[in-house]
């Protein structure tokens, strides 16, 4: 089994450092960077989340220079003081020539809408496979194509798209997945609540390991409850953890033998 994962990537860095005073010439925190840590972000955190659950995966993203997502993290609290964007236009875009769609059994469009991708490339890859799942941050735009198997969107998305989406057919209920954080997710009109909460560390990349998570458990035949479970339990172990993580591969048989017991 083997996955592609389409759209638009950038880096996720993270400087940790000390802050343990006050700005005396302004109320702001004085913070000392101690040491950085980079990832490959958006579709890229994708992509090591499914590797992570054991399936291959390739990708196709923009390969030039790179926005960088820049967080400063106070060490010992591992509170947030600052998150500074360093925007890169993309100027390379994607072309579905050259795709063998074939070779894989999945495909995992996670748009950011930077520019990487349009509305009719994920309608060609679409219309190119029949195992397609989207995570998009642009407004959906009707109709959509019929072979799409599922959209994830979470609640700030659902609230963009829902005034002209209440219209939408029966059959798209059936592939919508809302995620709403420490709530659950939705689907098929019904709120899915979250695993155990665990402490959260880091929220960053938690809705790229819920994708995956729910991709490759569909994948390998779970029904959709348990791949929605165990989406949801991947996303609460990586939030767990500072910075943007992957599941471990040693916790991957533990969720699925607690999501079959029924055991949170």
């Amino acid at each position: 089994m083997k996955f592609l994962v389409i759209g638009d990537s950038c880096i996720d860095r993270f400087t940790y450092g000390n802050c343990d005073r006050i700005c005396p010439e302004a109320p702001v925190p004085v913070f000392v960077p101690q040491y950085t840590k980079d990832n490959g972000g958006m579709a890229q955190n994708v992509q090591a989340n499914i590797q992570a659950l054991g399936v291959e995966c390739d990708v196709i993203t923009n390969t030039g220079q790179m926005s960088v997502k820049e967080r400063y993290v106070d060490d010992k609290t591992n509170q947030l003081l600052l998150r500074v964007d360093e925007c890169v236009k993309i100027t390379d875009k994607f072309s579905c020539n050259g795709i063998d769609y074939d070779e894989y059994h999945t495909i995992v469009v996670s748009e950011y809408n930077k520019g990487f991708m349009s509305e009719q490339d994920i309608h060609s890859i679409c219309e190119r496979h029949d195992s397609v799942l989207l995570d998009t941050k642009r407004q959906l735009q009707l109709p959509l194509p019929d072979n799409l198997k599922y959209i994830k969107l979470n609640q700030h998305e659902w609230e963009l798209n829902k005034h002209h989406l209440w219209k939408y057919p029966e059959n798209l209920v059936e592939r919508l997945i809302i995620t709403r954080g420490s709530e659950g997710c939705v689907f098929n009109h019904k709120l899915r609540p979250s695993p155990k909460t665990r402490e959260v560390q880091d929220l960053s990349g938690a809705g790229d390991t819920f994708l995956a998570g729910f991709a490759v458990s569909r994948a390998t035949g779970d029904t959709i409850s348990r791949a929605l479970e165990f989406a949801m339990e991947c996303a609460s172990i990586v939030v767990s953890k500072r910075g943007v993580s992957t599941v471990e591969g040693s916790s991957i048989k533990t969720i699925k033998q607690c999501i079959v017991a029924g055991i949170d």
